[in-house]
C-alpha cells in the first residue's frame, strides 16, 4: 500500500514556503549588484516583463507537474507521462542542480551570518581596512568552514522537521520577519537619508539609453533564478499542494512577492548608496565591501538587522534546495526524512567545502576559478536553463492537455495562452539565455 503523502498544513503555509524558496540571495544580495550594473530602471523594467512572459508561465507549469504527480521531480515527470519515460532525466537535473547550488549558496550565506557578529562590534577603520576584512573571510578556510557548518547544520534541522513541522512552520516565522526586516530598512532608507528619491529615480525612471542586449539577457537570466526555477524546488513544492487550490492565482502571488521583496531590497540598499555618494554599480562586492563601509557610519543598528535578513532570506531558499534531494529517496526508497536529511545534508556539506576553501581553483574558460565562481557559473548558465527549457517543452508538448487542464481548473483562454507560451515564448527565452551562457549568440560581442 502506497503511503500517503503529506502535504502543506494550509495554503498560506505553501505559499509562505514557496515564496521563501524564491525568495533567497538572489533578492537581496544579487539583484542590486546587477541593478547597479545594468544602469537601473530601464533595467527593472525588462527585469519585470520577462517575471510575467517567461518565470511565471514557468512556474505555473512546475507546480502543475507536482501536484498532478505528488512525487518527487524525478518520478513526476514519469507519472505525468509513461514508465521509464526519458523526461526524468529533467527531474534529475533538478535534483542535481539543487545539490550543486546549495553547496556553495551555503558558503555565501555563511558570510552573511559572519558579518552579522561583525556588525555587532561594528565596522572601524579605512575604507579599504574595511573591505580587506571580507577578502580576509573569503581567503580563511576555517572561519568560511565554520561559517557553511553552522548553516548547513540549520538547514538540516529545519528540513528533518518534515513539512508541516519543520518548512511550513519556519516558513511562517522566517518570512514575516524578512518582510518586516526588510520594510524597516527600506523606510530607514526613504526617510532617514538624502539618498531615497535618488535610489526611486535610479530603480523606476528607465533610461532606454544604457539598455544593451547583455543586459536584457541578464535580466532575463536572473528572473528565471530567482523564482527557483528549473531546479525541481517548485515541482517539489507543488507535490506537496492540497488537490483543489488555484495553482494560477498562487504563483502570481509567489511571483509578486519575490519580485517586490527585490525592489524593496534595491530602494533600501541603493537609498544608502546615494546617500554617501557611492556608484551603485558595485558588482558582486556591493553587499559584502560597500555596504559595511557606509555601515560604518550608520551603525549597528542598521548593518545588524540588514545581515540578518539576508541570512533568513538565505535560509529560506537553502531548505527547499535540500528538500528536492530528500523528497527523492523519502517517495522511492521508504527512507526515513531524519534518516536521509542527515545522509543528504552531510553529502552536500562535504561538496560544499571545495567553495569554501577559495585558494583551491580549477582551470575553467581560460582561466584559473575557485569552485565556487565555477559550480556558479555552471548552474546558473547551463543547468537551470536545461531544466526550465525541458519542463516547458515537457508540458507544452508532451504532457496530455486533459491533465494539464484538470490541474489548471479551466479549458479557457488562459490555459490556451498558458500553453501557447510554454510552447514558443517561454522555450525561446530560456533558450537565449543558454546560448548566451554558452557564448553562442551571433549579436553579442564576446
Amino acid at each position: 500500500m502506497e503511503k500517503l503523502r503529506e502535504t502543506w498544513g494550509s495554503n498560506i503555509g505553501f505559499i509562505l514556503a514557496a515564496t521563501g524558496s524564491a525568495i533567497g540571495l538572489g533578492n537581496i544580495w544579487k539583484f542590486p549588484y546587477i541593478t547597479g550594473d545594468y544602469g537601473g530602471g530601464a533595467f527593472v523594467l525588462v527585469y519585470l516583463a520577462c517575471v510575467l512572459m517567461i518565470g511565471l508561465p514557468l512556474m505555473v507549469a512546475e507546480l502543475i507537474i507536482g501536484r498532478r504527480a505528488q512525487k518527487n521531480p524525478v518520478k513526476a515527470f514519469e507519472k505525468n507521462h509513461r514508465a521509464k519515460s526519458p523526461w526524468q532525466l529533467t527531474g534529475w537535473l533538478g535534483m542535481a542542480s539543487g545539490f550543486i547550488i546549495l553547496s556553495f549558496y551555503s558558503v555565501i550565506a555563511g558570510w552573511a551570518m559572519a558579518y552579522i557578529f561583525k556588525s555587532i562590534r561594528g565596522f572601524a577603520g579605512t575604507s579599504e581596512q574595511i573591505q580587506q576584512q571580507f577578502v580576509d573571510l573569503v581567503l580563511s578556510p576555517s572561519g568560511s568552514i565554520m561559517w557553511h557548518t553552522i548553516f548547513m547544520v540549520l538547514v538540516i534541522g529545519i528540513v528533518a522537521g518534515g513539512i508541516k513541522g519543520g518548512i511550513e512552520r519556519w516558513s511562517k516565522i522566517l518570512m514575516p520577519a524578512l518582510f518586516m526586516l526588510l520594510l524597516g530598512l527600506m523606510l530607514h532608507g526613504l526617510f532617514n537619508t538624502t539618498g531615497g528619491i535618488a535610489a526611486l529615480n535610479f530603480l523606476f525612471a528607465p533610461d532606454f539609453s544604457r539598455l544593451t542586449a547583455e543586459a536584457v539577457l541578464s535580466a532575463l537570466g536572473h528572473a528565471f533564478f530567482t523564482l527557483s526555477l528549473g531546479m525541481g524546488a517548485m515541482i517539489t513544492y507543488g507535490s506537496y499542494m492540497k488537490k483543489g487550490s488555484g495553482i494560477v492565482k498562487d504563483a502570481i502571488i509567489i511571483s509578486f512577492l519575490d519580485t517586490f521583496i527585490a525592489l524593496m531590497a534595491g530602494v533600501a540598499i541603493f537609498s544608502l548608496v546615494f546617500h554617501y555618494g557611492m556608484e551603485p554599480g558595485q558588482s558582486v562586492g556591493l553587499i559584502f565591501k560597500t555596504l559595511p563601509v557606509l555601515f560604518a557610519d550608520t551603525g549597528p543598528w542598521v548593518s545588524v538587522p540588514f545581515f540578518i535578513l539576508l541570512t533568513f532570506a538565505a535560509l529560506t531558499s537553502g531548505i527547499s534546495l535540500l528538500e528536492v534531494v530528500v523528497v527523492y529517496f523519502i517517495d522511492e526508497k521508504g527512507w526515513s526524512r531524519v534518516k536521509i536529511t542527515l545522509l543528504a545534508g552531510g553529502l552536500v556539506y562535504i561538496f560544499g567545502l571545495l567553495s569554501a576553501i577559495a585558494t583551491l581553483t580549477i582551470p575553467f574558460r581560460g582561466s584559473d576559478q575557485t569552485f565556487l565562481d565555477v559550480f556558479d557559473f555552471m548552474t546558473t548558465n547551463y543547468m537551470l536553463p536545461l531544466g526550465g527549457l525541458f519542463t516547458c517543452l515537457f508540458i507544452g508538448w508532451v504532457m496530455k492537455e486533459d491533465d494539464m487542464a484538470e490541474e489548471f481548473g479551466s479549458r479557457g483562454m488562459l490555459l490556451k495562452l498558458l500553453r501557447l507560451a510554454l510552447r514558443y515564448l517561454t522555450p525561446i527565452g530560456i533558450a537565449m539565455v543558454l546560448l548566451h551562457g554558452l557564448e553562442l549568440l551571433p549579436f553579442m560581442d564576446y
